[in-house]
């Protein structure tokens, strides 16, 4: 991923996941439903924003890299 110099606000990450939410694993999503209940730093923020972005045209080795990195950030 390249870097991104914009903030994502929480609202931003919010309207990506809901974007992308069907093409999550189940596992997953479920964890979203207590990430979007906190407060998380700006890094966090951007940073699953952007493994957000364009999740369900990613392939499916780059899917289970991004999901290993949500489960990580998100949990």
């Amino acid at each position: 991923m390249s870097e991104c110099k914009l903030n994502h606000s929480k609202s931003d990450v919010q309207n990506k996941y809901d974007q992308q939410e069907e093409y999550l694993p189940e596992d997953i999503r479920n964890l979203f439903q207590v990430f979007f209940k906190k407060e998380h730093p700006q890094s966090t923020l951007n940073t699953v924003f952007h493994l957000l972005k364009k999740y369900d045209l990613a392939e499916s080795s780059e899917q289970k890299r991004r999901n290993e990195q949500l489960k990580e950030i998100v949990c």
